[in-house]
Formats: C-alpha cells, structure tokens, sequence
C-alpha cells in the first residue's frame, strides 16, 4: 500500500512540475562587428512574441523594470559611451499609471567597444521585464559571451 501511495504522489508530483514551465515570451541573440582593427560594435537583440513588449533602458522610477546591461570589466577592452537603443514607442500604461518606452516584435540595442586585443569575448548579463495588455511576467535576467574576432 506505501508503494502505491509513492508511485501515485510521484505520478502527481512529475505531471504538476511538467506544467510549472517558466513562460517566456523574449528570445535574446548576440552578435559583434568589428567596425575597425580597434573597435566594435556589440548588438544585442530581443525578438519579441507577438501581443508582448520589452521597455526601453529609460523607463522612469515608479514604472516598470527597464531593460538594463550589466558588461563584466576586461582588460581586452573598454566600453565606449553607453548602450544604445533605437526610439521606443511611448504609450500610456494603466498597470503603472504612467507614460513608458518599450519596443514590440524586435529591437537591437548597441554598445560599442575599443579593443585592447585582437580577439576578446564580451561577456555580461542583461535584465529585462515583459508585459501584454493584461499581465506582466517577472523580471528575467540573461548572461551572455559573444566573441569578437
């Protein structure tokens, strides 16, 4: 009877986790150009599913948690200016009682690089929160290392 009763709390506890998948509705993608033997240009881009947004590195305090990029410090290379981002769309949000910035189906955001040497990987992490028009998911963080040649 013990054995029935672990293989059925099993069965349960197996078929509940397979449900608990952690909704995502961003795949990320990364990519480096050389633009000359002492810089580069980092893109980092968000393809984002249909119905959702991702918001902009410029969000006020008091919205929702802004797309932020964490570059690990390297002796291979220095950051030049700050990550760049193409003009958001700016909408008013019921859920934050503001007006935001956030993109829709796909966005690539740039930081540019001076190289120290020929080759490196810029490695790092980016935060980032996704919302459609009737619920938001938690914030998500993603590591990344993209290689420059």
């Amino acid at each position: 009877m013990k054995k029935l009763l672990l293989a059925v709390a099993a069965v349960f506890l197996f078929s509940v986790g397979a449900k608990a998948q952690i909704e995502s509705h961003v795949t990320w993608a990364f990519a480096a150009k050389k633009t000359s033997a002492t810089e580069a240009t980092v893109l980092i881009r968000a393809t984002i599913d249909k119905g959702w947004h991702v918001y902009s590195q410029n969000v006020k305090e008091g919205g929702p948690v802004k797309t932020s990029f964490t570059f690990d410090p390297s002796k291979e290379y220095t950051l030049v200016g700050k990550t760049i981002e193409p003009a958001p769309i700016n909408r008013y949000e019921k859920a934050f009682s503001m007006n935001v910035g956030f993109f829709e189906n796909s966005v690539v955001f740039q930081q540019k690089i001076k190289l120290k040497a020929k080759a490196t990987t810029v490695t790092g992490k980016l935060e980032f929160m996704t919302c459609n028009d009737s619920k938001c998911l938690p914030p998500d963080e993603v590591k990344f290392s993209i290689p420059v040649k």
